[in-house]
């Protein structure tokens, strides 16, 4: 499976890019070809200003021909431009000629002798435009008379094809940022799906881990209580109900954690707001913690120095995002853990909660996912750290819920701080 990823992937990459390639290459080919049918058009409108303009020459001179050998003789003895034609006449006959082809751009020309001196010329022609006009030459072939050439500037627009083909390129564009984010979209669901069945597999390992040793428990406790020798014995019947009740318990706490994440998704949740003591809660929950700080040699340290500690909060859900937050300060720590608690109230009547410890800390990556639901981060060598990765996803969805905000700064190896800010409590 983890294989399947990466080729999917690298396929449909190479796909895509392969579809780039091939819209680019048809948009290049469609402007050339283009550009090709622009260039054959100017080159029928050249041959035909030629066959007009010795047609107009035949008539100007009143010339009886009676065949083509004749005209074609007649032409190669006597056919000049110059002094046959003016500047005018010329400019109607390729005026007409291009919009017999189609072409409908304004024109410069120019006519010159052998000697490339003009003998005839429109008056926006410039003898530089020579290098870049189109040209043909009017004497024939065979003629006796000195060669005379035209040379024709059409003042093409250099965007004009590429307007022409706008609606093509606009769509070969459109459709290409479609399948791009189609691309895009699917990848980001292949990882997405790889990322949720990896936090599938992690849960379910995990929730084996957690039932698993109080139902192994339990089921000694059940064997213990069948013995011959405990049967009669009411202490140590005592001993193994009370062990019963306690894993069950246990279980129930681990079940109830599932749960409540189901409703927190489903936002079945509701909050019963009032009025609390905040610095109350974070002493009873601290209190009840300190046995399990001092069995690793640790310490909790509160600094409550908010000026007015009382916020609009729901005591059970408040009490369980202080539990959550010093739990995980106290799981995550190779060394014995070190606490802090400190609360402030700034002027604009926010409250905080800072909570900060000495633990293995986080990078960045681990900060940017530590809320989401199922995520754990890695350990290292702490292999004792038991959970479903729900607790600080359930912090954040009912700071949420308060309208408050929580934030994380950590370096890893130097311990990391909780930041919880809530709103000032509503006027009565």
């Amino acid at each position: 499976m983890k294989k399947i990823y990466p080729l999917i992937v690298v396929l449909i990459t190479l796909s895509v890019v392969g579809i780039l390639f091939i819209q680019m290459s048809w948009i290049q080919n469609a402007i050339k070809l283009k550009h090709e049918e622009f260039q054959r058009e100017v080159d029928n409108t050249l041959k035909q200003t030629k066959e007009a303009i010795y047609s107009r020459y035949i008539y100007n001179h009143k010339y009886f021909i009676p065949d083509e050998e004749s005209k074609r003789f007649h032409l190669r003895n006597h056919f000049t431009v110059e002094g046959s034609f003016n500047k005018d006449e010329i400019k109607e006959i390729i005026r007409k000629e291009l919009k017999n082809n189609n072409i409908k751009k304004s024109f410069e020309y120019c006519i010159t002798n052998i000697y490339k001196n003009s003998i005839l010329q429109s008056d926006g022609f410039q003898m530089s435009d020579q290098e870049t006009a189109f040209r043909i030459e009017l004497s024939p072939e065979d003629s006796y008379r000195a060669r005379e050439t035209l040379f024709l500037s059409i003042r093409e627009d250099k965007n004009l094809i590429i307007r022409e083909m706008g609606w093509m390129i606009v769509a070969s564009i459109v459709f290409t940022t479609i399948i791009v984010l189609a691309f895009a979209v699917t990848v980001r669901t292949l990882f997405n799906q790889k990322k949720l069945s990896e936090i599938k597999s992690d849960f379910i390992n995990n929730m084996t881990h957690e039932l698993k040793t109080p139902l192994a428990t339990i089921s000694l406790a059940i064997d213990a209580l069948t013995n011959e020798k405990v049967i009669h014995d009411a202490d140590k019947i005592k001993i193994y109900s009370s062990m019963i009740k306690e894993e069950n318990k246990r279980m129930n706490k681990q079940v109830e954690k599932i749960l409540q994440a189901a409703r927190l998704e489903k936002e079945e949740i509701r909050l019963t707001l009032q009025k609390l003591d905040a610095h109350q809660i974070i002493s009873k929950v601290a209190h009840n913690m300190v046995l399990q700080v001092q069995e690793k040699n640790g310490s909790i340290d509160l600094r409550l120095a908010a000026t007015d500690p009382m916020i609009d909060a729901d005591e059970v859900h408040f009490s369980n995002i202080i539990f959550n937050l010093l739990d995980n300060a106290m799981k995550y720590s190779t060394e014995p853990p070190k606490i802090f608690v400190e609360t402030l109230k700034h002027g604009n009547g926010m409250f905080t909660i800072k909570v900060k410890d000495n633990g293995i800390g986080m990078d960045r990556e681990t900060q940017s996912r530590i809320f989401e639901k199922f995520y754990r981060a890695h350990t290292g060598n702490i292999h004792n750290v038991k959970g479903f990765g729900l607790g600080l996803s359930y912090v954040k969805a009912i700071v949420d819920a308060h309208d408050g905000k929580i934030k994380v700064e950590s370096n890893p190896g130097k311990g990391s701080t909780f930041t919880i800010t809530l709103p000032a409590p509503k006027a009565d």
